[in-house]
């Protein structure tokens, strides 16, 4: 029986640390479900389908790792895809009480579901998103931040 994760998140846009945990991930479960959220309350500067695309890029060389979009309830989406362990990214001990609250709210909505929390290599402790997002939008260099496929779709954003 083969064992499937998924790693969910609005990964707007994808980080260095995020590929981090989605490395780590891959080699501890036989496939790794990518979960990029639609947020459309979190008004996500790029589209889903962009996401999905630039994450599908960065993790190409990894074969048991596949993404998918999704909108509705991550525990929906956890049986269409036969997973059961949700994977999460925690950064610093204050991620952890939020983490805690989704991980028991998952379990309440399905006994099946554990979920597993991995840091990041020490350096990409300090990156998000919304940094990332920050830095370019002001015109800094975001190339130790992200994959250069990203960096190149940010600026792309920023300066049209």
């Amino acid at each position: 029986m083969s064992t499937v994760a998924v790693y969910p998140g609005t990964f707007d846009p994808v980080t260095n640390g995020h590929v981090d945990i989605i490395e780590r991930a891959s080699r501890l479960f036989d496939r790794i479900v990518v979960a990029v959220a639609a947020s459309p309350g979190k008004r996500p500067l790029l589209d889903i389908e962009e996401r999905t695309a630039l994450i599908t890029k960065v993790t190409g060389a990894l074969p048991n790792v596949s993404v998918v979009g999704f909108s509705g309830l991550l525990t929906t989406l956890m049986r269409e895809q036969q997973a059961t362990i949700i994977v999460r990214g925690l950064r610093a001990a204050s991620d952890f009480e939020y983490e805690l609250q989704l991980a028991n709210m998952n379990r309440a909505q399905n006994p099946e579901l554990d979920s597993v929390f991995l840091t990041p290599a020490v350096e990409n402790s300090y990156i998000s998103s919304t940094i990332v997002r920050e830095i370019a939008k002001l015109g800094g260099d975001v190339s130790k931040l992200v994959h250069p496929e990203v960096a190149s779709a940010l600026q792309r954003h920023y300066t049209t």
